[in-house]
């Protein structure tokens, strides 16, 4: 029998120590033309589940948590149970969208099936319909979640299968006593990670930020240009990641600032996923780096400038390496203690991440559903353990769209932070493109004419003069 990581079984764990919480991650896939019927959708899903034998599969519980979860097929496994169908109220639009999504992720998936659900959503305007993938964090991470998208409507090969997990100390050991100098290196780096990891957990300055959560939820969706988001990187100098993340911090300062409360330096600390994936496994391979936003900036230009040298300092400091290192040795230790301990964790009211920003590469072209065109993917991520919202950011082709979770009753002004967000990206656009934008011609011509010294010349005899 297959069984967990522990990095995938604490995503249960904090699950069942959080009632308002469901961890399940999520796409969403707008399709151009026609909605295909359900015998239709249904005999796709049919063809491609045997490359996805979790998609047939339900959790085991291992008595007394001696070991993590093991999967086995599911004899009463009905496919029709998984794919549902539903449409929008008119006109369908983004706020029809949004209420649908938040509806859907709000419900926790049956742990007694298999842990997935496709939505097939008619009514979108302009002709269009959606797919809502799913899926529990346990199965997947968002990487994992965006190949996904390429074995389900590409020419993608299946994913690698699941290593055995070992729940003893000798394969560790023999690691130690064959690469002594690798694993003395790796030890190193992950000593002095989690110091800076173990440093960022200290309590942020209170805020309505974070805090007890309800089980419903809102969804807010808001679009960029990837090419002009690359653009304001290139401009400014930085990464992708960090214009998305000066965005993100202009925004948390302007909620901020609506509600009256002051935008300290170390008000918004926020939880970034990084991948460690070094396979094409489906399952959780990612680690975390942990830093405030600067939303005591007041111009998101000089909050792009923090965030880059912020980053920069943390990819040195190994905190990445240090939380991956952390989730490898958990799989040599004895699993009931490790899983005792993350529920009450999830349990106690933390006071040191307020939200979390996961920026996920998705697939580069354009894909097709049946023949029909994908034009955009919204992402979804949970929230849980006291953090009230959180910000997914997703590129495909050539568009950037971001997929905002907020727990319903704490946060009524989302359309706040969700409005910020897109003035934030519009004033990074606008700041990258007049900084790089050449003279007009005739103002350059002046210039040059006024700079220009006179050229003299000796007469020669009998020329004529100029």
């Amino acid at each position: 029998m297959d069984h967990l990581s522990p990095l995938d079984a604490a995503f249960l764990d904090i699950e069942d120590a959080d009632p308002h919480a469901s961890l399940a991650i999520a796409s969403v896939a707008v399709v151009e033309g026609p909605a295909p019927t359900h015998d239709e959708f249904l005999a796709l899903m049919r063809a491609r589940l045997p490359v996805l034998p979790r998609a047939r599969q339900k959790l085991l519980r291992v008595p007394l948590d001696l070991g993590t979860p093991g999967w086995q097929d599911d004899p009463a496994f009905n496919l029709a149970y998984h794919v549902r169908r539903t449409a929008l109220p008119a006109p369908g639009g983004d706020a029809e969208l949004s209420a649908l999504i938040a509806r859907v992720m709000g419900q926790r998936l049956d742990r007694d099936r298999p842990l997935w659900e496709y939505w097939v959503v008619e009514g979108l305007a302009g002709g269009r319909w959606a797919i809502v993938a799913k899926v529990h964090h346990c199965l997947v991470d968002g990487v994992g979640g965006t190949m996904l998208y390429d074995v389900m409507y590409g020419d993608a090969p299946a994913p690698d299968p699941a290593p055995e997990q070992d729940a003893s100390l000798l394969s560790l050991l023999g690691a130690a006593v064959t690469s002594p100098m690798r694993t003395a290196r790796l030890v190193a780096s992950a000593v002095s990670g989690l110091v800076s990891l173990v440093g960022s957990l200290l309590p942020v300055h209170a805020s309505s930020l974070f805090g007890p959560l309800g089980t419903a939820r809102h969804y807010r969706i808001v679009r960029a240009s990837l090419a002009e988001v690359k653009q304001v990187a290139h401009t400014f100098g930085g990464t992708v990641n960090d214009v998305v993340l000066a965005a993100v911090s202009s925004a948390y300062r302007a909620v901020l600032l609506a509600r009256g409360e002051r935008p300290d330096p170390e008000s918004v600390r926020t939880m970034v996923p990084v991948s460690v994936r070094g396979d094409r496994r489906m399952d959780n391979q990612v680690s975390v780096r942990l830093a405030f936003l600067p939303v005591e900036a007041e111009h998101v230009v000089d909050a792009l400038s923090v965030v880059h040298q912020r980053f920069a300092a943390l990819k040195k400091g190994n905190e990445a390496e240090a939380g991956h290192a952390v989730t490898e040795l958990a799989r040599h230790e004895p699993f009931a203690p490790l899983s005792w301990s993350i529920r009450l964790g999830a349990m106690l009211p933390q006071r040191s991440i307020v939200t979390v920003t996961t920026n996920v590469p998705g697939p580069r072209e354009e894909l097709r559903v049946l023949g029909r065109p994908i034009v955009e993917i919204l992402p979804y991520v949970p929230i849980a353990v006291r953090i009230r919202t959180g910000i997914a950011v997703l590129s495909y082709a050539d568009r950037l769209t971001i997929g905002i979770t907020a727990d319903y009753d704490s946060n009524p002004d989302v359309d706040v932070l969700a409005e910020a967000l897109h003035e934030a990206f519009a004033t990074l656009v606008s700041a990258a493109k007049a900084r790089v934008t050449p003279s007009p011609p005739v103002a350059a011509s002046k210039r040059r004419a006024r700079t220009a010294r006179p050229r003299t010349r000796a007469a020669r005899p009998g020329a004529a003069p100029r």
